[in-house]
């Protein structure tokens, strides 16, 4: 994108002095005008941000900044009138703060909002140590000699569950010090796609059918949440007490069941595979497969201690079976890489659920109203966030 026959405009604030109340950009990067809200939780993270800054006293406004050339148009799976979507080119002078989280700018959309006096924060929601570290190792390309890593952002927030992986990644190579803020999460979109679902897809006791319909919906994408120990935890479970499970669904395995002569090979070992307990299917949105398919969930974790799906499966009373240490107050938490403990959570799941399945939706939903847009001390944070680095001197 050329910016060179652009004049260098400098905000009406001024370098060194926040103005009363900030117009901030955060960007996405569209790959498509229809594209879905879940396939990832990028664009959620976005949207979700977007509404927690409405709600700080020192924002003005909020707009999504699109940094591919995808037009914008009423295809996009969000109303625009809630929150505004403009390209980049649209949004660059009409903004004091720019967090690029969905999508990257480069180093000259860099310098053109510089010399605006815009603050550049980067905001990290992703395992990029990880998928860098699986890209070098496995070939998986993520830029190559294209790679920019843009070394001018005035401040690097990242959320929770990547700090421990990724923190001294972030740090070293953009020359920053990252801190953590905030995770937010809203049950907007949930509750959207659910609202004509019977009982609007929340969880129901398991009636007419033997045993309890298991499913698994890791991602398989990367070593971060992989369904090998939550197949282990009801594999586990079915040895125990078979006639327990109707059957045990692994979503997002299907190339691997066709194609992986190792997974393959490890499932034919299973008791609950080899007696046609189990199947191995393609991808799912979560609230349809649960609504349709799903009495419980089983997960697994490695570095990923707290994301969407969890709070998903919760918000709508689905029973999860999980090891994220970050949220232990919510499902059916076991530790570590325990199947034992998982196992025996399931069980406590199919025993006691069916009784205290209304207070489990009411006790999900407290505990996750920390994560919500509207919370006083979430909002209160970023706000206090946004002071400060507009307090700073710009780099």
């Amino acid at each position: 994108m050329n910016l060179s026959n652009t004049p260098n405009l400098i905000s009406s604030h001024g370098q060194d002095a926040a103005p009363a109340r900030l117009r901030v950009g955060i960007t996405i990067g569209l790959s498509h005008p229809k594209e879905t809200l879940w396939n990832n939780g990028i664009k959620q993270n976005a949207v979700f941000l977007a509404d927690a800054l409405k709600n700080c006293p020192n924002v003005d406004s909020v707009v999504l900044v699109n940094t591919t050339d995808v037009p914008i148009t009423s295809s996009l799976p969000w109303d625009l009138e809630i929150w505004p979507t403009k390209s980049f080119l649209e949004a660059k002078d009409q903004i004091d703060v720019l967090i690029e989280l969905g999508g990257q700018i480069g180093a000259e959309q860099t310098a053109y909002i510089k010399d605006r006096g815009v603050r550049l924060i980067s905001y990290c929601c992703g395992f990029e140590y990880i998928h860098m570290m699986e890209s070098v190792l496995f070939s998986r390309n993520m830029g190559g000699g294209n790679l920019f890593i843009n070394q001018r952002y005035d401040d690097i927030w990242m959320i929770p569950q990547v700090a421990n992986c990724s923190k001294a990644y972030f740090e070293v190579f953009r020359r920053h010090d990252a801190r953590v803020v905030p995770f937010v999460w809203s049950p907007v979109f949930l509750i959207q796609k659910t609202a004509a679902m019977p009982f609007q897809g929340l969880w129901q006791v398991p009636v007419s059918r033997k045993g309890w319909r298991l499913s698994v919906m890791e991602p398989n994408i990367d070593v971060v949440k992989f369904c090998l120990y939550p197949i282990l935890i009801a594999e586990m479970a079915y040895r125990s007490e078979p006639e327990a499970i109707n059957i045990l669904q692994v979503c997002n395995t299907l190339p691997m069941a066709q194609k992986s002569m190792e997974f393959i090979a490890l499932m034919n070992q299973l008791d609950i595979v080899k007696n046609r307990k189990s199947v191995f299917l393609g991808r799912y949105d979560t609230p349809t497969f649960l609504a349709t398919n799903t009495d419980a969930v089983i997960s697994h974790q490695w570095e990923n201690p707290l994301n969407y799906f969890y709070l998903e499966v919760c918000w709508q009373g689905y029973p999860l079976i999980h090891n994220a240490e970050l949220i232990s107050d919510l499902g059916y938490y076991y530790a570590g890489n325990d199947v034992e403990a998982g196992a025996k959570q399931l069980f406590a799941a199919m025993s006691d659920h069916a009784y205290n399945a209304a207070h489990y939706v009411y006790d999900q939903r407290q505990q996750i109203a920390r994560f919500l847009p509207n919370n006083t001390d979430l909002v209160a944070s970023y706000s206090a966030l946004l002071t400060e680095v507009m307090a700073r001197p710009l780099r």
